[in-house]
Order: structure tokens, then C-alpha cells, then sequence
């Protein structure tokens, strides 16, 4: 991941490589605001790593001194139909989020700098987050007339509770890193010179892991909230047996009675 400030290229970049694909935001001039060409470049990189069976971690970052600082208000400003240029930004983004939700593959925010509004809503619906210590949080919808999208307001109660929801999303007062830390709205806060080899340590060991099972945690928890608990058992049982099946399963075990580590190749 670069810190490169400049502004060429496509409005998102696309790397893949050992197993790893990272996906940039590279608008770093307007703090990577969510414009159609984002939006539907985010979209088309998620179908493209989806669509890649050697990928098992997806990182999600950005150029530049921020993560995303929202949506571009200035092609809604300009629009003619507010509503239909409205759908030309969520539109894309939602049918992405959708796709990295359901997805086996996990997902892992690296974020830095202004992380606001429809940013912090798709930093929320990523499976694992890592923060520089520069990163200031906003929800920001309500400072413009707005409600959420980008699955925030999914994300925001089932992380800190309702009432705290509440506060951060009405009041829209900026949460610093350690903050955000502590309610839970992101696993790890690192040192800024440190962010992309803390990010990239993550997704390695991700990467390396059982990844069918880890796939399966991943949509267990992710469902959990739709089921009963008898019915979750039942989804649970459905899953283990699932992962019995796999390579991966039988060497955990050789390895663990062999008490050595095992050496997992996602299948």
C-alpha cells in the first residue's frame, strides 16, 4: 500500500498477490469522496476479486491522507434529479457491500485520516478493521439533511448498542482512534508510520489460515442475529460438518496430534 498523494490513474486500483487482493481508493485530492466512477470502479473490483478463487483476504484502503471522507455532494449539488444521482452513487456501493457480506473471503479496513460519513459506514461493514492513530471518525449524515447508506446504520447499533448508535450517529461528533478503539468500532489502532505493514501482517496470517473455515465463522456470525438460538445450533452443527470434509480439517488434525503447526492450503 502507498502513501502516494497523487491523483492519476483510475479512481480505484486493484492489486492481487499471494492470495491477497487490495482494493485503493485513489481520489486522494477530494479525500477519496465517493463519486460514479468510484462507485462503480469499488464495484467492479469486488466483482473481480470474488470472482478469484486464489483470493482469500480482500484489504480495502486508500491513497492518500484519508480513507474516504464520504460521498461527492458536489455531483448531488449539480444534479437535476437529487434522487436519481443519488442512486448512481448508493447503488453500486450497496450491490458491492452486498457481495463482500455474503463472501467466504474476509474483508480487512486499513484506514487513515478522515474516515467519514459513507466511508465510516463501509469501514463498519468490513469484517476486521486496522486504524492509524490519525484516523477521526464522523458519521456526519445528519450534518447534511441526510439519513445513512453503505450498511451504517446495519453496522453502527449491532457494534456499540443502540443508544451509543444513536449519539454518534445524531449528534455527528468526531470519534478519534483510541475512541473508536474502545466501543469497538475497530479492532487494532497502530502507529501511523505503521499501518501498511501492520495491515499487510493481518492479512498474511488471514491468508495463511483455514480458509474455508474461517469462511464459515464468517457467515455464522454474520446470520447469527437472523436465527433462534435452537436454530443457530442447528446452523452450526451443518457447518462444522462442512468443514470436516475439508483438507484443511484432516491436516489440523495430523498437526495437532503430530504436534507440529499445520500447514493450510484453503481447502
Amino acid at each position: 500500500m502507498t502513501e502516494s498523494a497523487a491523483a492519476t490513474g483510475p479512481a480505484v486500483l486493484l492489486t492481487v498477490a499471494d492470495r491477497i487482493a487490495e482494493i485503493r481508493f485513489n481520489r486522494p485530492a477530494r479525500l477519496n469522496a465517493i463519486d460514479i466512477e468510484t462507485a462503480e470502479g469499488f464495484a467492479a473490483a469486488v466483482d473481480a476479486v470474488l470472482a478469484d478463487d486464489d483470493v482469500a483476504v480482500i484489504i480495502v484502503s486508500a491513497e492518500g491522507r484519508a480513507f474516504v471522507a464520504g460521498g461527492d455532494l458536489a455531483h448531488l449539488r449539480a444534479a437535476a434529479d437529487r434522487e436519481q444521482a443519488l442512486h448512481e452513487l448508493i447503488d453500486p456501493m450497496h450491490v458491492a457491500l452486498k457481495a463482500l457480506a455474503a463472501s467466504p473471503k474476509i474483508t480487512l479496513g486499513s484506514l487513515k485520516g478522515a474516515v467519514a460519513g459513507g466511508g465510516m459506514s463501509l469501514a463498519l461493514s468490513l469484517d476486521l478493521v486496522i486504524a492509524a492513530e490519525s484516523t477521526t471518525f464522523n458519521f456526519a449524515y445528519a450534518r447534511v439533511a441526510a439519513s445513512a447508506d453503505c450498511g451504517g446504520s446495519w453496522a453502527l447499533p449491532r457494534l456499540v448498542g443502540l443508544r451509543r448508535a444513536l449519539e454518534i450517529a445524531l449528534l455527528s461528533e468526531p470519534v478519534d482512534a483510541p475512541s473508536a478503539h474502545r466501543l469497538g468500532l475497530v479492532n487494532r489502532v497502530v502507529a501511523d508510520d505503521r499501518l501498511t505493514e501492520e495491515t499487510r501482517a493481518m492479512a498474511e496470517r488471514l491468508a495463511s489460515g483455514a480458509g474455508f473455515a474461517l469462511g464459515e465463522i464468517k457467515a455464522l456470525m454474520r446470520t447469527s442475529g437472523e436465527r433462534a438460538f435452537d436454530a443457530q445450533l442447528d446452523a452450526e452443527a451443518a457447518s462444522f460438518a462442512r468443514c470436516t470434509a475439508t483438507q484443511d480439517f484432516g491436516e489440523a488434525l495430523d498437526a495437532f496430534f503430530g504436534r507440529r503447526a499445520p500447514q493450510f492450503s484453503g481447502r
